[in-house]
């Protein structure tokens, strides 16, 4: 028997990436460190996030970054004794604040993330999984009207792609989201998208699912990796070395070790998200909302209503810091003045965040290894099209799009 293509990571990527390897008939390896659906799979806001597109290297982020580093109560955080670390990697992600910049980065994304509900439906077809993936709408709340007008160059940038929204203010506001605080003045709504209830449950059922037909998931830590003549042989792991034909990286923010166990030194960083999770709310939102001036995303899940967000750049410690779950509380509360709830669950976890905010997808050189990481906030939307495009170049199909802007090769130089 010829030894199996393994995948290295078993979030929303790696199981995606295994079971359509799985479906074009190759015997495949899950291997993880922790049980499939882990880490940021486990903990994302649920969102199927095709709208999102624009980076946040825009133009504006040159105006609007210096204020929110030095404001405390702004949702963006830095763990300043990690500041020399991190700072190569800003100046590279400040490379990409050009207009020309943010239109080729939305180029790339959008068909890469812009069907990501069929993509999953698909994914999760005839699966128990695929009873937690909903259709719904997605508002954009904003606290006044002048932020929203302040957003104009983001929103005529989703326009150019299809995605312009229905205005809501007043009454017409309250009617719809019935939950938010008077106070807030005007929520931009998407039609035609989705969220998953359960982002652990529904990922360890599609593991469950790939296991079902023949796949086998190994939880193991990776050591090391071996190549002969330049091609990827065996994985060598603390339960013993396993031979594989071919190699996928979809270890999210751990990946850059992998890449460093080639010798690859990949400019990836952990930055931290958290969320909060209300149990036995009093009220939900109709549909799932993100709160522009917090910066968070909110989440009618079957175990409680989920607020995900914040961003801090820091180290990959898995200490959660007190601010950025402080602020998120003090958002909840006054975004939704009227909710009650019975207990909460705090959440840290770790966004793999290239300074391109475009994920590495493809293979390095010919060396049988390929990567699957990097995807920032879209990890669970852009997961099952990564695991098929990947399974696809496997396979050595062409894509139906231009992979040029995932090229892993533009950090291998």
């Amino acid at each position: 028997m010829s030894a199996p293509i393994v995948v290295i990571g078993a979030g929303i990527v790696g199981v995606s990436t295994a079971i359509w390897l799985q479906r074009a008939g190759h015997r495949v390896v899950l291997l993880d460190k922790d049980a499939p659906g882990q880490a940021a799979s486990f903990g994302n806001a649920g969102l199927l996030a095709g709208w999102a597109i624009t980076p946040v290297t825009s133009p504006r982020l040159w105006r609007d970054a210096p204020p929110m580093i030095l404001n405390p109560r702004s949702p963006l955080f830095i763990k300043w004794r990690q500041l020399p670390r991190l700072l190569p990697w800003f100046a590279r992600f400040l490379r990409h604040t050009s207009d020309a910049e943010t239109r080729r980065i939305v180029a790339a994304m959008d068909p890469l993330i812009s069907d990501s509900v069929d993509q999953h439906r698909q994914l999760a077809a005839g699966t128990r999984a695929e009873g937690w993936i909903e259709n719904s709408k997605m508002g954009f709340v904003y606290n006044r009207k002048r932020d929203f007008k302040n957003d104009a160059y983001m929103w005529a940038l989703k326009a150019e792609y299809g995605l312009s929204p229905d205005v809501l203010e007043g009454p017409a506001l309250r009617d719809a989201e019935p939950i938010l605080s008077p106070q807030i003045e005007v929520m931009a709504v998407l039609s035609g998208w989705g969220h998953v209830t359960n982002p652990g449950g529904y990922i360890t059922a599609l593991a469950d699912a790939f296991v079902a037909q023949g796949g086998q998931v190994v939880q193991a830590e990776v050591t090391a990796i071996h190549r002969a003549d330049g091609t990827v042989r065996e994985v060598i792991t603390d339960q013993g070395p396993m031979p594989c034909k071919k190699l996928v990286v979809t270890a999210g923010a751990w990946s850059r070790e992998m890449m460093q166990m080639l010798g690859l030194d990949v400019p990836l960083i952990a930055e931290r998200g958290y969320h909060v999770l209300l149990e036995e709310p009093s009220m939900l939102p109709r549909h799932p909302m993100l709160m522009m001036n917090g910066k968070f995303g909110v989440n009618p899940m079957e175990m409680g209503l989920r607020c995900a967000g914040t961003v801090e750049y820091g180290d990959t410690s898995q200490t959660p810091s007190r601010k950025p779950l402080a602020l998120l509380r003090r958002h909840i509360a006054q975004s939704f003045p009227k909710l009650t709830y019975k207990s909460t669950q705090d959440w840290m976890g770790f966004r793999p965040s290239t300074p391109d905010s475009l994920p590495l997808i493809g293979q390095i050189g010919t060396s049988g290894i390929y990567t699957g990481f990097g995807h920032q906030h879209v990890g669970l939307t852009a997961g099952p099209k990564t695991g098929r495009l990947v399974a696809q170049m496997i396979d050595e199909q062409p894509a139906n799009q231009d992979m040029s802007g995932f090229d892993p090769a533009r950090y291998l130089r």
